[in-house]
């Protein structure tokens, strides 16, 4: 696209979005958000830029295989902090009752495991929603 009001309104949004995706991941056991709306807004703002400047400058930024592979370790992962609260004698994404520190209420530290496992369910979703686009797109040259 070569609209130069496009691009220089991207330019300024783009940084703020992911800004902002990452306090709604990050502040999700505090306020409404969490994982899944802020995964949504930083995969969101990928997707931006990669209609603005075109899947060969949007791929060299988050290329499919690393969006791929994200995809899949974070799913990994999810299911290893699952399996903690097991191994603490507690049944899957079990939290405090399994002995997670609580952390000091109101505090981003706090929550026990939430915030951790919001951290993962937004890399997850970002990351998916990243390689749907580039799947749809046909951007598999780099494989997956």
């Amino acid at each position: 696209m070569d609209d130069v009001v496009v691009r220089t309104v991207a330019r300024v949004v783009i940084p703020f979005a992911l800004l902002y995706g990452c306090y709604v991941v990050f502040h999700g056991h505090l306020s409404p958000g969490g994982g899944f709306p802020g995964g949504a807004v930083l995969g969101s703002a990928v997707v931006l830029y990669t209609l603005v400047y075109g899947l060969r400058r949007g791929a060299s930024k988050v290329t499919h295989r690393i969006s791929a592979r994200l995809e899949s370790g974070t799913l990994l992962t999810y299911v290893g902090v699952g399996l903690l609260g097991i191994i603490a004698g507690g049944t899957f994404l079990t939290n405090l009752a399994a002995g997670f520190p609580a952390g000091r209420p109101g505090s981003i530290v706090s929550a026990g495991m939430i915030p951790v496992i919001s951290v993962i369910i937004g890399l997850k979703v970002g990351s998916t929603l990243v390689t749907l686009f580039h799947t749809m797109l046909g951007d598999d040259s780099e494989g997956s």
